[in-house]
């Protein structure tokens, strides 16, 4: 399951990003089923420092910025959500150019582009199956096709997804993610394990929920944390701990500059 670097370094160290829901009794999430509060979605540019702490290289970080714009537009007269990322590293085959559109109503997926490179893989995405398009050249997953009884979210798209659940103390959720191209949909499971202040600038406090999704790939145990603001429902930062390493995605403040305009 390599999509990209960062899920290289993640299975290398010896970790799998999504485990099968439990039998416990939890709040169930998929697309179509209205239980995202779309409303919760704030629009706008989002920009996040992400960086692999490893235990083998104590004085080196492997450190990218992603930069996330949601949009509202309107395509064959329906609204939508157009989620735009560019993923920055210090190497050019690392930048990756990302575009996924979804429902306004419920965040059902529509589609998903993702070029790396000169590369690209691009889906239709419906509630039964997700299929190749056909009318992007070039595209590598023409003849892909997967079928499921269940729609699904876009995992892709776990941040922004986050930020509409009606988080609360004590709450679990399975999360019916797929990742477009690779495997099969998943149910993922989530938890609100408590809450805590995170410091801001000028040692601005904030209020977070905790939300933990935990496991183990071939013995090897990892942790996800999840801050996300319990006034505005913003995801601010993440830890993924496995192996011993870390890797951490934290949010820039709004001053940092858009480096996709720059050159525009």
């Amino acid at each position: 399951m390599i999509r990209n670097l960062y899920l290289s370094l993640m299975l290398t160290a010896g970790i799998i990003i999504t485990n099968r829901a439990s039998a416990q009794k939890v709040d169930s999430i998929k697309a179509g089923d209205k239980k995202l509060l779309t409303s919760q979605l704030k629009t706008g540019l989002k920009q996040y420092m992400v960086y692999f702490q490893m235990p083998a290289r104590k004085k080196s970080l492997n450190i990218s910025l992603w930069l996330r714009d949601v949009r509202k537009q309107t395509t064959n007269g329906n609204e939508v959500f157009v989620t735009t990322q560019h993923w920055y590293g210090n190497d050019t085959n690392q930048y990756r150019h990302i575009v996924s559109v979804n429902k306004t109503t419920d965040f059902s997926p529509i589609s998903h582009r993702e070029t790396i490179g000169n590369k690209t893989k691009a889906f239709n995405w419906s509630e039964t199956k997700v299929t190749g398009a056909d009318t992007v050249a070039n595209n590598l997953a023409k003849d892909f096709s997967i079928t499921f009884d269940q729609p699904n979210l876009n995992w892709n798209l776990d941040i922004e997804t986050f930020e509409m659940l009606s988080l609360a103390y004590g709450k679990t959720f399975a999360i019916n993610f797929y990742d477009a191209g690779i495997g099969k949909p998943a149910y993922t499971v989530y938890k609100v394990t408590g809450s805590e202040m995170l410091t801001l600038f000028d040692n601005e406090k904030i209020d977070c929920w905790k939300l933990v999704n935990e496991g183990d790939f071939n013995g090897n145990k990892f942790t996800q944390t999840f801050w996300i603001t319990k006034k505005t429902h913003e995801f601010l930062k993440e830890e993924d701990a496995f192996n011993g390493g870390y890797r951490y995605k934290v949010k820039l403040p709004g001053n940092a500059p858009d480096v996709v305009a720059q050159f525009k």
